[in-house]
């Protein structure tokens, strides 16, 4: 048997006479010229893991908003020798980014934010004057910072500080002249909407997305009964590495979440009801095109015409693209232990969730997306930097 979601309800899969019925469900029929059956993507998972050595795998796909399926693969930790399930809680890394650009566009439709409301107009004081950033006094261009530019990756920021030899916070490139992915420019925004906003970020995400979605075991921040059914994680080599008890929300990436809790979300994202069509308009619109090589290593300058190909550019939290089947957006997550990647095709209101708790799993996921979406065009030479 096979649990199955349909409309967000978990359904039963009985095999009967070779038959697979769904028990006391009302079944929207899935286009299975489209979308594979569900054991067939579970046979196609398992023997991808096996290949690469995947450790633990969860994912997720929605249909026409609908989830059609969701499956946990693997173990969650290898030494005790206990299974992943749908219900595991994993590390949801930069997918958290996503969730956070979904706040400021709610904030936006309430009339309390502008994308373009800058740093110097919304503090109560300049930005370096806050000791996270007095790297930045003498060098003027934190006033240019804006939430559309700071979503979008357009800061001028390395990802992190501590990327540089002096592990000091500068500006690489003068803000909105380039793309340049950065986990920096999410900390100057979450400054922005807890100093400028007095907004309690964790709060506001978990009642607005988390709580309004059903999401049980889903939060910026840690909580102790995650500690039931956790996911440690796992490196390249395979050596193991302790969930990380995030105790500080971060819009960066603090999220942790289980599949079925990603598959609930993103299907009501699909459906419209996180915000209106105006907003995801705005929400899905390329505010400048990307031509980088890869994403990784930041600030480069090499380029690739293959993005400009498929109008490859970074949406507000989200990077999306012209691809075969209309228009898509993606987002992954990524840490030395953990892969994961969203990706949705507009038009069908279709995505693909995968959470991986080894981060050997981003070495299947160019397969296995194809086996269950298709054709996407989907840049993972750009995305995990391969040719």
């Amino acid at each position: 048997m096979v649990l199955r979601f349909v409309s967000g309800r978990p359904c039963l899969v009985v095999a009967l006479a070779g038959v697979f019925a769904l028990a006391g469900c009302a079944v929207r029929q899935v286009d299975s010229a489209e979308i594979p059956e569900p054991l067939a993507i579970d046979a196609e998972a398992s023997r991808l893991m096996a290949q690469e050595q995947v450790t633990g795998l969860a994912l997720a796909v929605i249909d026409d908003g609908q989830i059609v399926h969701v499956q946990a693969y693997g173990q969650r930790n290898v030494e005790k020798g206990l299974p992943l399930t749908t219900d595991t809680v994993m590390y949801g890394a930069s997918l958290t980014k996503t969730v956070a650009a979904l706040l400021v566009m709610q904030l936006v439709e309430e009339g309390r934010l502008s994308l373009d409301a800058t740093t110097e107009t919304l503090l109560p004081k300049p930005l370096p004057d806050f000791p996270d950033y007095a790297d930045l006094a003498g060098d003027t261009r934190w006033r240019l910072l804006t939430p559309r530019l700071l979503l979008s990756h357009q800061s001028g920021f390395a990802n992190f500080r501590w990327i540089d030899a002096d592990q000091k916070l500068r500006f690489h490139r003068t803000p909105g002249t380039g793309y340049g992915y950065s986990g920096e420019g999410f900390y100057v925004l979450q400054t922005m909407l807890e100093e400028g906003l007095q907004l309690d970020v964790g709060a506001e995400i978990q009642q607005r997305l988390f709580d309004r979605f059903g999401l049980t075991r889903t939060s910026l921040q840690w909580r102790p009964e995650f500690a039931d059914n956790l996911a440690d994680g796992y490196r390249i080599d395979g050596s193991f590495e302790v969930h990380d008890e995030r105790s500080s929300v971060s819009i960066a990436g603090s999220m942790d979440t289980s599949i079925s809790d990603q598959a609930r979300l993103w299907a009501g994202v699909m459906r419209g009801y996180a915000i209106n069509a105006s907003s995801r308009a705005v929400w899905l619109h390329p505010q400048i095109a990307i031509d980088s090589r890869s994403q990784f290593p930041t600030l480069v300058d090499a380029r690739d015409a293959r993005g400009s190909a498929i109008n490859l550019g970074a949406a507000l939290g989200a990077v999306v693209f012209d691809g075969a089947q209309g228009k898509t957006w993606f987002k992954g997550g990524h840490n030395d232990s953990t892969g994961n990647m969203l990706v949705c095709i507009e038009a069908k209101r279709r995505c693909l969730v995968m959470l991986g708790n080894s981060v050997r799993a981003e070495r299947i996921y160019p397969e296995l997306t194809r086996f269950i979406l298709g054709d996407t065009s989907m840049p993972w030479w750009w995305e995990y930097g391969s040719k």
